[in-house]
C-alpha cells in the first residue's frame, strides 16, 4: 500500500520532473473538479507539459489516477508522522509512557485528517480526496481497493495506538478504534459538506473525552 507508483518511462531527471508536475496538476484538478469531469488536455495544459509527456509517464488517465490515489494516501501518512514526531517526549515518566504515547498517537490521527482539510484547495475543503474519488469509481474497480486499505490502515493505527493505552484488553482496543474510525469519517464528510475543519475539531474533542474514560 505503502509503494508508490513507477512510470512506465522514466529515462532522466526531466521526466520525472514532467511526471511530477502532472501528478501534481492532477491531483488539484481531481480534487477541485472530480475525476471524471477532468480530461487529459485540462492537466496537461495545468501542468504546462505536452500530451505526449503524460502518455510517456503514465499508460492511461487511469494509471494517473492510480498514481493520484496513492500519493493522497503517502500525503496523509506523511502528515500523521509528522504529528507523531510532535508528541511529547515522556521517558523517565515511570509506567505512564505507554499511556501517554498511545492517547496522542490517537489523536495524530485525527490531527493528521484536520492538517489534510487545512491546505489550499481551489474550492475549499471538500472531503476526503480518496472518498472523493472513490464514489466516481465503479465497483470492483482497483482504484476502490486503494481507498479501502487507506481507510483500513487508519483503523489500524488508531488500534495499535489503542493497544498501548489498553495492553490487557485487545478486543475493546479494537472496539474503540472501529467506533474512533466512524467518528473521524463522519466529521470528514461534514467538515466537506460545510467546507471547513470544525467539526474535524470537534471529533477530536471527542475523541480526547472519550480516551480519558477509559
Amino acid at each position: 500500500m505503502t509503494d508508490t507508483p513507477t512510470p512506465a518511462v522514466r529515462p532522466g531527471k526531466r521526466q520525472g520532473s514532467a511526471r511530477a508536475r502532472l501528478l501534481a496538476a492532477a491531483a488539484r484538478r481531481f480534487y477541485a473538479d472530480g475525476v471524471s469531469a477532468t480530461g487529459i488536455d485540462t492537466i496537461t495544459a495545468e501542468a504546462g507539459v505536452a500530451k505526449m509527456s503524460l502518455y510517456n509517464n503514465f499508460s492511461s488517465k487511469g494509471d494517473l489516477v492510480m498514481a493520484y490515489l496513492d500519493a493522497r494516501h503517502e500525503e496523509w501518512l506523511g502528515l500523521y508522522r509528522r504529528r507523531l514526531e510532535e508528541i511529547p517526549d515522556v521517558q523517565g515518566v515511570q509506567g505512564d509512557e505507554g499511556v501517554r504515547d498511545g492517547r496522542g498517537g490517537v489523536l495524530a490521527v485525527f490531527d493528521a485528517y484536520a492538517d489534510h482539510a487545512a491546505f489550499t484547495y481551489e474550492h475549499g475543503f471538500r472531503g476526503c480526496g480518496l472518498l472523493n474519488a472513490a464514489a466516481e469509481l465503479p465497483a470492483g474497480h482497483e482504484g476502490r481497493d486503494v481507498v479501502r486499505r487507506h481507510k483500513e490502515e487508519v483503523e489500524s493505527l488508531l488500534a495499535g495506538h489503542l493497544e498501548e493505552l489498553l495492553p490487557d484488553r485487545p478486543e475493546e482496543a479494537r472496539a474503540v478504534a472501529e467506533h474512533l474510525s466512524f467518528l473521524l469519517e463522519g466529521a470528514v464528510a461534514r467538515a466537506g459538506l460545510e467546507g471547513a475543519a470544525t467539526r474535524l475539531e470537534h471529533a477530536r474533542t471527542m475523541a480526547a473525552n472519550l480516551l480519558d474514560r477509559l
